[in-house]
């Protein structure tokens, strides 16, 4: 495992995805083994919550890929060829892939993640017409909704107030109604 000064002097202090500098971080590339050293990157921030899914992809930020796929640097050249691949349906990453080489052992272990095979897109919470839903927000069901378990029907048009997202599942929200927490799929609901 690479200290952190040891990344910064390879890295001459930047991203070695982008080159940007500052709020950098350590990033372990996945599948992380106890035996495999050797195994992180220095990163800024825009990129791990890209890698990490928890912003939405901006072509515009990779095309830097064009110039760090080339590093010496293997976990590098890994995460830009998955990262490529997630842009695959961009002419910009279809034209790097091409020309972009990885050995066999490399590569078995850049498609280890099977990230590469999505988009990595980041997935929301929607409700019935396709509105982003947050945390605290107030809907309204479109439906009436028998509660599984207890006695409560719940109306059309009755207003949910301060809901929370599921996290592990796009489909669904919790929300109050008649003091009961409850969870609803957001395919029944809309934003007010």
């Amino acid at each position: 495992m690479k200290t952190e000064m040891q990344l910064k002097e390879r890295s001459g202090n930047k991203c070695e995805l982008c080159e940007v500098t500052g709020n950098l971080n350590i990033y372990e590339v996945p599948p992380v083994s106890s035996n495999e050293a050797d195994r992180e990157i220095y990163i800024c921030n825009t990129c791990l919550a890209q890698i990490d899914k928890k912003e939405e992809l901006d072509s515009n930020h990779w095309q830097c890929l064009s110039s760090s796929m080339w590093s010496e640097v293997a976990m590098v050249k890994v995460v830009a060829w998955r990262m490529l691949n997630r842009f695959r349906n961009e002419s910009w990453a279809a034209d790097n892939l091409d020309m972009m080489y990885l050995e066999e052992e490399l590569l078995e272990l850049a498609k280890a993640t099977g990230d590469h095979i999505s988009d990595g897109s980041v997935e929301l919470h929607k409700d019935c017409n396709g509105n982003i839903l947050s945390g605290g927000d107030t809907v309204t069901l479109i439906k009436d909704l028998d509660v599984k378990g207890s006695s409560i029907n719940a109306k059309i048009g009755t207003a949910v107030r301060n809901i929370r997202l599921v996290h592990d599942n796009v489909e669904q929200i919790e929300g109050k109604i008649d003091g009961q927490m409850i969870v609803i799929l957001t395919k029944f609901v809309k934003k007010q």
